[in-house]
């Protein structure tokens, strides 16, 4: 366990960094602007009362806040984020955007979370999952979202797969720091067996590249991010 105690500090470092240095909603990084494609699945949640939103990895606030201020009236999300800093930015958020009423906020590992069957209208998990310690607790947790989802329930999914990540000054191949790190075809396999009988929604797989600092190394981090929208028959 020590590679993934080595990991967890680094993304600590990262985003512990990005959030004192960068306000949401603000341009210059990527807590810029929500999902669109989290967004997008809100119209489908219409005409249901007390919705229950589930937001595994939430952060700041990027997609819960604008889901919360959706359904401030009618519901609540619960965001759950390991991250201390996380979470007190995510308190700070949500008071100026006036819906800390509509929010629970949860501190916790992703895979500790006990999600209670069919207890969600929506649960959103973007760029978390890839992030729990090992393949068969990642299984656990797919598993606990489609039997938390009630019927007619919405997962947006998007995770990341074949990481990579390169020094760009010296061009060699780094050790990639991302828990779960399986092949896209591996991914999208699993993703289908556990949400087997769901209506796909939206399916895609996006090749992306990110430069970051980590230790003051510049690096170019590949990934081939898996968009995965279902819904519950």
């Amino acid at each position: 366990m020590d590679r993934i105690a080595h990991i967890r500090r680094e993304e600590k470092k990262y985003h512990d960094l990005c959030y004192e240095n960068y306000k949401l909603f603000e341009e210059g990084s990527w807590l810029y602007k929500p999902v669109k494609t989290v967004l997008e699945q809100l119209p489908l949640l219409q005409g249901r009362k007390d919705i229950r939103v589930l937001d595994l990895g939430s952060g700041v606030g990027r997609n819960s806040i604008p889901i919360a201020e959706e359904i401030k009236n009618n519901g609540k999300v619960i965001c759950v984020d390991f991250l201390s800093s996380a979470i007190e930015k995510l308190r700070e958020y949500s008071k100026e955007y006036g819906v800390n009423h509509a929010i629970e906020f949860v501190k916790s590992d992703i895979a500790d979370y006990e999600i209670n069957e069919n207890a969600f209208d929506y649960i959103v998990a973007v760029s978390s999952l890839e992030h729990v310690a090992t393949e068969p607790i990642l299984d656990q947790v797919l598993n606990r979202m489609a039997l938390g989802t009630k019927k007619g329930g919405i997962n947006s999914i998007i995770i990341n797969s074949e990481v990579e990540e390169i020094d760009l000054d010296t061009n060699e191949n780094l050790d990639a720091l991302m828990e779960i790190n399986l092949s896209t075809e591996a991914m999208i396999n699993k993703l289908n067996q556990i949400y087997n009988g769901w209506e796909i929604l939206n399916q895609l797989v996006k090749p992306l590249e990110y430069k970051i600092e980590r230790n003051g190394k510049h690096i170019l981090l590949k990934t081939n991010a898996i968009t995965f929208v279902v819904r519950k028959k």
